[in-house]
């Protein structure tokens, strides 16, 4: 199957990559740096180009492009959340359509704050919708809109609704890890807001299982099994790491006044559940955080 990527050098992207490779798929990948590499073409967001060969003879489509969410969230930066996500996605559909290309699936990522940035011991599924509107819920909605566009062009749409992305090399856990490592891991605010997380190796086998199983269509919840609290988390980190856990929380307003805007997804959690992806046969290698954490430290 030939299959193009946006997002290929990032975290996720590059062990998609490879495995991808291994299993004897044609992997394209878009950069915003011109290359030599026949496997890379250039696009550029801004200028709304993308070298047109990158679309011949072309299956499917994974979109992983995102700006983190894990900066200060200025006005400039939301639009750049935006952008990226949004406006890369509807660029991709354009360019679909101007070269007459039919794709079998074309992939999405979107993030578990759909649902909103609230905790809540409700369970959510991915029939709940959005349960409270904020700027991350909204982000997700329009993301989602745009890749449901694409069944216009593609036999499937499918979306992957993740939680945090547990990478030793990436994401937040190094520095989660660094803060334990000094002996200061603790709670966060109340410590009681829930941890949705996954273990990157489960994140990119989802994605393969998305290309390779037809019967896979739709929205689904990209999260482990094991939903601990924030202060649950980060005690077992400490333990899994022989470190010092601190008997109290860091307070909102410390998390507030360095990060505006951006702590409400550090300080607030839901749960969600994995049920719909686990009944197509979908096996998590790594289904509790104490397990993640060795595989990591």
């Amino acid at each position: 199957m030939t299959i193009l990527i946006t997002g290929g050098t990032g975290l996720v992207g590059q062990l998609l990559v490879e495995k991808l490779r291994e299993r004897r798929h044609e992997v394209r990948i878009l950069t915003r740096k011109k290359s030599d590499d026949p496997n890379e073409f250039y696009w550029n967001i801004a200028e709304k180009e993308i070298d047109d060969k990158a679309f011949q003879k072309l299956d499917a489509i994974i979109h992983l492009a995102g700006a983190t969410i894990s900066e200060r969230w200025s006005d400039a930066y939301k639009k750049e959340m935006y952008s990226s996500r949004v406006d890369t996605a509807n660029l991709l559909l354009e360019r679909c359509k101007k070269n007459n290309v039919h794709l079998k699936s074309f992939i999405s990522a979107s993030g578990i704050n759909y649902y909103g940035t609230f905790t809540s011991d409700q369970i959510l599924k991915e029939s709940d919708g959005v349960v409270q509107k904020d700027f991350l819920a909204e982000l997700c909605v329009s993301w989602e809109n745009a890749a449901n566009k694409f069944s216009t062009v593609a036999d499937r749409v499918v979306c992957l609704r993740t939680a945090m992305v547990l990478a030793k090399d990436g994401g937040a856990f190094p520095l989660l890890k660094k803060l334990v490592n000094l002996n200061m891991g603790s709670g966060v605010g109340s410590g009681n807001q829930w941890m949705n997380w996954i273990h990157v190796d489960d994140l990119v086998n989802m994605y393969i299982f998305a290309i390779e199983n037809q019967k896979m269509n739709g929205i689904y919840n990209a999260v482990a099994d094991d939903v601990p609290t924030n202060k649950t988390f980060m005690k077992d980190l400490a333990n899994a790491s022989d470190k010092f856990f601190l008997p109290f929380n860091v307070p909102n307003f410390v998390l507030k006044s360095v990060f505006g805007e951006m702590s409400s997804i550090i300080l607030e959690g839901t749960r969600a559940n994995n049920k719909k992806i686990k009944s197509l046969g979908f096996d998590f290698k790594y289904n509790h955080v104490k397990e993640a954490f060795k595989s990591l430290i």
